[in-house]
């Protein structure tokens, strides 16, 4: 399957989906041009990704094949997806000392999101409590952090991990002179 989740290319997609629908529903080009309208030579061109396909022809290959308009427009989901974490752009505190990567951001439906932290040395960052029955699951990869929870601390090494009710007051620190580095996974509840 070619990696068109990501892709800004709608003729791939559009491409990619065409050629799906066909072969799940066993149906030739022909047969295709038959139910949509669609002259064959121009739903060649649009499975290979050399045509443009006007609003028009979508709507005809849609409404023969008894789909909706944007089922060719929408990207399938890989099985498999490889993220570059460093690809992701961070989000970071007044002094860039904690970087904050979204690597799976949250999605409807999916009740978690996974987040990768790196803290230099002297970083913290305050959080504040999270809606009731939110969790957080802290693994430590690099360095100790310091986790505040309300007015308790909790230093957690390198190869630990930590697990706590989010929806208090809470702070991430590395006290430390070396960087720290975390993956979070958030559960909302």
């Amino acid at each position: 399957m070619p990696d068109i989740e990501n892709t800004d290319n709608l003729n791939q997609i559009i491409a990619f989906n065409l050629k799906r629908f066909r072969k799940e529903r066993e149906l030739s080009l022909d047969k295709v041009s038959e139910v949509t309208g669609v002259s064959k030579s121009m739903l060649g061109q649009i499975e290979r990704g050399e045509s443009s396909p006007s609003v028009a022809t979508l709507w005809k290959i849609s409404t023969g094949l008894k789909i909706s308009f944007t089922a060719l427009m929408t990207a399938v989901k890989q099985e498999a997806e490889i993220i570059n974490n460093r690809a992701v752009t961070p989000l970071t505190n007044e002094t860039d000392a904690f970087r904050l990567y979204p690597v799976f951001p949250f999605e409807p439906g999916r009740n978690f999101e996974i987040l990768h932290i790196d803290l230099d040395p002297g970083a913290i960052s305050y959080s504040s409590p999270h809606e009731p029955g939110t969790e957080e699951f802290t693994l430590v990869y690099e360095g100790t952090l310091t986790l505040h929870l309300q007015d308790e601390i909790y230093p957690v090494n390198a190869g630990h991990s930590i697990r706590y009710q989010a929806d208090q007051r809470h702070a991430y620190e590395n006290r430390t002179d070396k960087p720290v580095q975390v993956c979070m996974v958030i559960y909302y509840a």
